[in-house]
């Protein structure tokens, strides 16, 4: 029997058509937008690093809420930055710290019309810059757990809806999930960095966030950039401890991981693209190398082609509204 001749033009005459057999989708309900918030006079300060992304004051933060809901995002992540920092990052779980306080004003405000995410690290909050307790000049694995489990229930009281322990110390979920639970938190998610990657495009965070470590490298916590297999076991382990959302950092050098994780587990992924891939498609598209929505658009669709269910993105903000256009 003969075939007619295939033509897969036909399924690509029209943008209907394109649309209709389209597998892949991009829709607002798949953004995260990360915002900082630092202890500061200004209501506002523009990060050199970031073009278009802004370090903001308790107060300040406000406006931007009611910006980012006006856009129909449905989540952000929340980053802090002290105006004291020690070796024990001990204004982290302050109750009247920088994320507790920002975020009882964002809820008070919000009520449950947006996700607060509130990520949860030493980095930003220690004198040196490390993501944990120093010892021998080493992270202490099982110092550092002590004091994150601290840090997570202070964001819960205040208000946090997921908590996002972004360190890479082994057995952080673990411990964050069983403090929360003692607590009564035990309906609040757990959405772990699980496979976030020593990368070089983490420098423009470092400078937003203030955490550029003090010496050597993180190295010894955050994984090594060639091993993949290893992401399917941290994944596993968190998956195992209690986390709800699994998440792959950086997104775009890393979409193979995604994919296989996809592939692995049945529980949400999300992928963060990060301030690097951001600066990359900034810097181009200001150049005139690249056209800038379509160059967004492509990155994001291809996280989610790779299998990711959320993006965290400094880009939220510019694809909802080319999504109320009908831009995609």
């Amino acid at each position: 029997m003969e075939y007619p001749f295939t033509r897969p033009r036909r399924l690509r005459k029209t943008e209907i058509i394109r649309n209709l057999v389209r597998e892949t989708d991009l829709t607002i309900n798949h953004l995260v937008y990360p915002l900082f918030v630092k202890e500061m006079p200004e209501k506002k300060v523009e990060i050199p690093s970031m073009p278009g992304i802004y370090q903001f004051s308790p107060e300040g933060i406000l406006e931007e809420i009611e910006e980012v809901m006006s856009l129909s995002i449905p989540a952000i992540i929340l980053f802090g930055i002290p105006d004291k920092k020690d070796e024990k990052g001990s204004s982290a779980y302050d109750e009247n710290g920088i994320i507790q306080k920002t975020v009882r004003k964002i809820k008070a405000i919000v009520g449950k019309n947006l996700l607060v995410i509130t990520d949860v690290c030493l980095c930003e909050y220690t004198s040196h810059g490390h993501c944990g307790i120093i010892k021998d000049t080493s992270v202490d694995n099982d110092e550092t757990l002590r004091i994150l489990s601290k840090v997570a229930l202070s964001h819960a009281e205040a208000g946090s809806d997921i908590i996002a322990p972004s360190d890479m110390m082994d057995g952080r979920v673990k411990v964050i999930r069983e403090t929360l639970d003692k607590n009564g938190y035990h309906d609040i998610p757990i959405m772990s960095y699980s496979a976030k990657y020593a990368s070089s495009l983490y420098g423009p965070f470092r400078v937003a966030a203030e955490s550029q470590p003090q010496f050597g490298d993180r190295k010894s916590y955050q994984m090594d950039f060639p091993n993949k297999r290893e992401a399917l076991k941290e994944i596993e382990l968190d998956i195992h401890e209690g986390a709800d959302i699994v998440m792959v950092k950086p997104a775009l050098f890393y979409l193979d991981v995604i994919s296989m994780a996809r592939q692995a587990f049945n529980v949400p992924i999300a992928a963060y693209s990060v301030s690097g891939e951001y600066l990359m498609v900034k810097e181009a598209s200001k150049a005139g190398f690249i056209d800038y929505k379509r160059s967004v658009t492509e990155l994001l669709i291809s996280i989610r082609r790779a299998g990711a269910d959320i993006i965290i993105t400094y880009f939220a903000k510019d694809v909802a509204r080319w999504l109320k256009e009908s831009f995609l």
